[in-house]
């Protein structure tokens, strides 16, 4: 298994394998917690069960896409990506209300996510006059 630094890119053909398991994982977590209402605060066996299987399903590809994603830009992607996602079901599938500073608080998530993920070159270059 390869080592991840601080100089491993987080982007090239390589690395599709690891993006495909890191949305993978998102897409299961996203699920999981948009199932939690049907375990009746975990009261129901059956729903309880594919809740948790699900979560551990989705931790398990969290870790798989470890050997060539970063962490800290893996769990920003995996929690931004998840905490956007669950907000909108929430709005559009479970009746939640939408509004302005819900919007806007997906919004800073996505940016942070992007900002996360962006090199470290671009992050720290100044524009010179």
């Amino acid at each position: 298994m390869s080592e991840v630094t601080r100089d491993t890119p987080v982007l090239g053909p390589r690395l599709a394998t690891s993006w495909l398991l890191l949305f993978g994982a998102i897409a299961l977590e996203v699920v999981a917690t948009s199932l939690l209402p049907t375990t009746q605060t975990f009261t129901l066996p059956v729903p309880s069960g594919v809740v948790l299987i699900l979560y551990a399903m989705s931790y398990f590809l969290l870790s798989r896409c470890l050997g060539r994603i970063p962490l800290g830009v893996a769990y920003a992607v995996w929690s931004g990506a998840g905490t956007a996602a669950v907000a909108a079901i929430g709005i559009a599938l479970l009746g939640e209300e939408a509004t302005v500073l819900k919007g806007a608080g997906i919004g800073l998530i996505i940016v942070g996510v992007v900002a996360v993920n962006l090199p470290e070159r671009a992050r720290s270059a100044q524009i010179s006059p």
